[in-house]
């Protein structure tokens, strides 16, 4: 039976997942996100290129870095996956401008462990100043090795469009306003776009309101008050593009909260 539980502490969301049939629509995400595979051969595609982490395998992804994912084989997997606002993870490390891991994957024994213990500390509820030592000693991972590179700042031109897009989430998708915006033609405009973030303009656009509607539910505790805000034309419309990213409906996931 495929299980998908989330817990949040602070700025930090852990998910335990277990599933065998179950696939990831390709989508992003804004925050650090970084897991163990626990069991199995987690499966995705990441910039172009196909990934497999086998068992002890850390994943590490980058902010807004289109992925998709699934189980290799028909045994299924089973992995935690800890997801670390951008903001919180440059004060912790003490960088002033975006950073990126320089690989997917790694095995790496100690990083392994520290993510381990800050996703079991978190899902059993354990002391918010554990959590936060927990915290510390994996981002000092980062700090102490090469697994981290700074990055060059995104392109003015997108970062014009993802504002524009973000400001509009409530409505329809209008390529033709922002693509004239930036001076270029709608076709133009796609391309750029999915050169420079991996993932189409559409795309981003929904995974940007499925993102504003967990953040809703999470603030408000109301689901169909973030399907009116979010635009959405009904739960049911929600729910299914909640679930192609989260792997459990809207409901489900406001269940899991404290």
């Amino acid at each position: 039976m495929d299980k998908f539980l989330y817990k949040k502490s602070a700025d930090i969301t852990v998910l335990s997942a277990s599933f065998a049939d179950f696939k990831y629509k390709k989508h992003s995400h804004k925050e650090y996100a970084m897991g163990v595979t626990l069991r199995g051969i987690q499966q995705y595609n990441l910039n172009g290129s196909l990934q497999l982490s086998y068992q002890n395998g850390v994943m590490l992804f980058n902010p807004e870095q289109p992925h998709d994912g699934m189980a290799h084989d028909e045994t299924g997997l089973d992995y935690v996956m800890l997801y670390i606002d951008p903001t919180l993870f440059l004060e912790i490390t003490e960088r002033k401008d975006i950073v990126r891991f320089t690989s997917p994957i790694v095995y790496n024994y100690r990083l392994e462990q520290q993510i381990l213990s800050l996703s079991n500390a978190i899902l059993r509820e354990k002391d918010g100043a554990l959590c936060s030592e927990l915290l510390l000693s994996l981002a000092d991972s980062f700090t102490q090795t090469d697994l981290c590179i700074s990055y060059k700042k995104e392109n003015a031109i997108i970062i014009k469009a993802k504002d524009m897009i973000h400001y509009n989430l409530e409505n329809v998708l209008r390529l033709d306003d922002i693509s004239t915006e930036l001076g270029m033609s709608k076709f133009q405009f796609i391309r750029l776009f999915k050169a420079n973030t991996g993932i189409s303009p559409y795309q981003y656009f929904l995974n940007c309101k499925v993102e504003l509607a967990k953040r809703l539910i999470e603030k408000n505790r109301d689901v169909y008050s973030a399907v009116a805000e979010c635009g959405f034309v009904d739960l049911a419309h929600l729910n299914k593009h909640f679930k192609s990213i989260y792997g459990i409906t809207a409901f489900e996931y406001k269940s899991q909260l404290n």
